[in-house]
């Protein structure tokens, strides 16, 4: 196969490897909620989840300036790794998953928003963290998703082409930078409903990895 040209697993982490969103949904309501700002599962869903911390900070504090901004988010951060440890659980079905990509030799790539400290917490957390070939971080990168740039990256590392690699993710956000990049792309329900997630550009949902249809689509995709 040609340079390029290889196979690969994409995985965004909160809410797809794991179902971290109701511990970030509290995290964010502690630290803007003095700003004025209240949200619950459903608000969450459309204007949190899946967002680099500095695109929710010019959305939610405007009238902060940056540096203030960075303190009150990076506090969100620490108190979400406080709040996830010890109850860091995979989504059923991932680690049966990672382990057939292993045996057929596709290099898996996870690529997120989130700051590297939890991307890495989450990943140490559920014993996964060697199973990758490398951690795409989307504030790391001249853009974060919903552009397609993490995901195109994320094919750079692994040597991968869109057409021979599948992306999993739960957010909005995340499909659309996924398919953006020509991925197909397996929405994820642990938050979003499979209109949602198709409506973002997802060729099929699921609620866990061990579901008939994501093994067949990902089977079929992977030739495996």
């Amino acid at each position: 196969m040609l340079q390029g040209q290889g196979k690969a697993l994409l995985f965004d982490i909160d809410g797809t490897l794991a179902d971290t969103d109701p511990i970030h949904l509290a995290a964010f309501n502690r630290v803007l909620g003095p700003h004025g700002h209240a949200f619950d599962h459903a608000r969450f869903g459309r204007e949190l989840q899946g967002f680099s911390n500095a695109s929710i900070g010019e959305r939610f504090l405007a009238h902060e300036p940056l540096a203030r901004r960075a303190l009150i988010l990076g506090e969100k951060e620490r108190f979400f790794r406080e709040l996830v440890s010890g109850q860091i659980k995979p989504v059923p079905g991932l680690l049966a998953l990672l382990d057939r990509a292993d045996r057929a030799g596709v290099p898996m790539v996870a690529v997120t928003n989130a700051p590297r400290p939890n991307a890495e917490l989450l990943l140490s957390g559920l014993g996964i963290a060697h199973r990758f070939k490398a951690v795409v971080i989307g504030d790391e990168l001249a853009h974060g998703k919903p552009h397609p740039l993490p995901y195109l990256e994320g094919l750079r590392v692994a040597g991968a082409s869109a057409a021979n690699a599948v992306a999993f993710e739960d957010s909005r956000s995340g499909v659309q930078s996924a398919t953006a990049a020509g991925i197909a792309t397996v929405g994820m329900r642990t938050g979003l409903s499979h209109d949602d997630l198709v409506a973002a550009g997802a060729i099929a949902s699921a609620r866990a990895f061990d579901d008939p249809e994501l093994i067949g689509l990902v089977a079929s995709i992977m030739a495996w």
